[in-house]
């Protein structure tokens, strides 16, 4: 059986200059992972929860990679339309589970191919990219962010990403400051303002989430920039008991604690 983890919104999200490629720092979390197992020969058939990929671009996909068809079980952690990767997982537990041993880099066009837009969970460390998400390539290797403790969970109506929509603000200041391995505190100012220029440019305009950080004393707040995921920040250790049950108030479903980051 292969395991895939997902991630969970993006440290940072937006446009690398107001012409530049859609690009981000990525958030994993190992506990929203995708599982695909090859149970069979034959035809392709795709068992359990593959919702997020339909048999005929599953079908195409492992062609594309030259790999052949059989019955796979898949079973997804997290929701479609969450922003947190259930269908680049997919894809890419699909493939292993078919026996692709190949370089991450080819995946990753074959997922670009499959979904037009895809996130960096092919790599063993994706929040150490700064990753063009329309474009499926690297732009460049950076620093891990610090660890961090994230309580999320996933609020208002699922969005699918559609790859042909650009409208996301500059963040280019953001990328430049966030390449100079700033701490927890500065990384999660920084995180907050990149979720806060696509609150403004893409909604909600009721978003509780700088509300919640004062209330809790988070470090700053987190969002799938596409998708309904949103998170707090805080310190390992230092995530208030209470947090869980304050964004459940607010709103939040699916509440639960991940850390990431660097190993502390």
């Amino acid at each position: 059986m292969v395991r895939v983890a997902g991630h969970f919104g993006e440290w940072l999200q937006g446009r690398l200059g107001p012409g530049g490629p859609v690009t981000l720092v990525t958030i994993p979390c190992a506990e929203l992972c995708v599982t695909a197992e090859r149970l069979g020969d034959g035809p392709l058939d795709l068992a359990g929860d593959a919702g997020t990929v339909g048999l005929a671009d599953a079908a195409m996909f492992l062609a594309g990679l030259d790999l052949s068809q059989g019955t796979f079980h898949i079973s997804a952690e997290m929701p479609a339309g969450g922003g947190a990767g259930a269908s680049t997982a997919t894809l890419v537990a699909l493939a292993r589970a078919a026996g692709f041993e190949g370089p991450a880099a080819i995946l990753a066009k074959a997922c670009l191919s499959t979904e037009g837009a895809s996130d960096p969970l092919m790599y063993p460390h994706p929040d150490r990219l700064l990753w063009a998400s329309r474009e499926g390539r690297v732009i460049a290797t950076i620093a891990p962010p610090p660890a961090a403790e994230i309580v999320g969970g996933f609020l208002g109506a699922p969005l699918r990403t559609d790859p042909s929509d650009n409208t996301f603000p500059d963040i280019a200041d953001l990328v430049r400051a966030w390449r100079e391995r700033p701490d927890l505190a500065s990384c999660s100012a920084l995180a907050s303002r990149s979720a806060e220029r696509t609150t403004e440019m893409r909604g909600p305009t009721d978003d509780p989430m700088p509300d919640l950080v004062r209330q809790t004393g988070a470090l700053g707040h987190v969002r799938a920039h596409t998708g309904s995921a949103r998170g707090l920040i805080f310190a390992p250790g230092q995530t208030p008991e209470n947090a869980d049950a304050i964004l459940r108030a607010a709103g939040l479903t699916r509440v639960f604690r991940f850390r990431t980051g660097d190993a502390p």
